[in-house]
Formats: structure tokens, sequence, C-alpha cells
């Protein structure tokens, strides 16, 4: 009998970890509208993303595909004749992340950070020429643009920190 159970706990183990790995891809699509200051849609703009994973364009209206990770995405988009938008995109982990560590513990948690399947970045973004915004995965509603913040420093800051706060809140429930 206790063989059985043995091998039940093992079973659902192997099945928990890497719990982001089977529900969530490695890339995420992310739609990118591009405006101008009078909230006018601007056609044809260029948007480049890139995180330590890639770089990736599009026209815009448009939608790009980019690898996952816990690192913050950045945009840059550009129109003849107009003045450039910037867009930071704040990572945040996303269910399977969570997941793991209620269910499957670190194993799971590793193999999905390490993967970029443990993040997820905001899907429909609406980048501003002339302005530099940041978008926070978790003001993410599904199916609704999100508009930005206006970037500064402190903001900036308070992100950092609220990751930073998340991080160390999972490592905390990782090791219970």
């Amino acid at each position: 009998m206790k063989y059985h159970h043995v091998a039940f706990v093992m079973a659902s183990s192997l099945l928990f970890s890497g719990c982001a790995s089977i529900t969530k891809d490695s890339n995420q699509p992310i739609r990118v509208e591009t405006y101008n200051k009078q909230d006018q849609l601007v056609e044809d703009a260029k948007c480049t993303a890139k995180n330590e994973r890639g770089e990736w364009s599009t026209k815009t209206p448009g939608s790009l595909v980019v690898h996952r990770s816990g690192q913050n995405l950045e945009i840059k988009c550009q129109k003849d004749n107009a003045e450039s938008g910037f867009a930071v995109l704040v990572s945040r982990a996303n269910g399977g992340m969570w997941g793991n560590i209620l269910f499957g513990g670190g194993i799971g948690a590793i193999v999905d950070h390490n993967k970029g399947t443990a993040y997820s970045y905001p899907d429909w973004v609406k980048v501003i020429l002339g302005d530099s915004l940041v978008f926070d995965r978790k003001n993410n509603v599904d199916n609704q643009i999100m508009t930005g913040l206006k970037a500064n420093g402190d903001l900036l800051k308070k992100i950092q920190e609220d990751k930073a706060k998340e991080e160390e809140a999972a490592k905390k429930a990782a090791q219970q």
C-alpha cells in the first residue's frame, strides 16, 4: 500500500513541476498601437521591442510575438516626421509560477523562471509618440488596450521595489 502512495506522490510532483511550462508558451503575443498626443491613431509606425532574450519588430497597428522573461520589455516606436514613443512593459509572475510554488515546489519554479514561461507582459498597449510610458502587467485587463503611466524615476523605482517584494514572497512560499 505504501508503494502506491510513493508512486502517486512521484507522479504528482512530475505533473506539477514545470507547471507554467505546461500551461504557458515561452512566447507571448503583444498587440501594439501608436497614437499621437491628440489621441489620434498613427498607422505604420515601426516598433521594435527588446529584452535580454531577443528583439522583435512590427508596423502598427500590429502584433509582436516576444520571448517571455522576468525582465521588462522595452519598446521604441518611430514614424517619419514624428517624435519617437517609448514604452516599458513590466513583466510579472503569472499564475503558472504561483501554481509551481503551491503545488510543485522549487524545481518547477526554477525551470519556468529560466525558460521565461513563469512571466507575462501586458498584452495590448497604446504607445504615444513623443511620450515615455510604463505599462505594468498587474494592471492588465484581457482584451482591452492599456494606457501607460508617464515614466519617471519614482514610478520605476516603486515598480522595482514591488517586483522585489513579489520575488521575496515567492521564495518564502517555496520554502514552506
